[in-house]
């Protein structure tokens, strides 16, 4: 029995879709992502933050008021 043309071609459309489906047969399913956990520290950089932007604002409007009285021209 001679090996044919077709007979090579049936057998590497076999081999290819055997390579293409066989991996993911013994594939496993992804775990789940993990649950977000907050230990805290977030809120207590977003209070620092609002208290430094509480403290620049009462800078800025404070420091105009300061400036005004040491710099008298009369």
């Amino acid at each position: 029995m001679e090996f044919s043309w077709v007979s090579s071609r049936v057998l590497a459309v076999f081999a290819l879709i055997s390579a293409i489906i066989l991996p993911s047969v013994r594939a496993q399913s992804m775990a789940p992502a993990p649950a977000p956990t907050s230990d805290g520290t977030t809120i207590d950089q977003g209070i620092a933050y609002v208290l430094m932007l509480v403290a620049l604002v009462l800078t800025y409007l404070i420091h105009p008021l300061d400036a005004t009285n040491n710099f008298r021209l009369i």
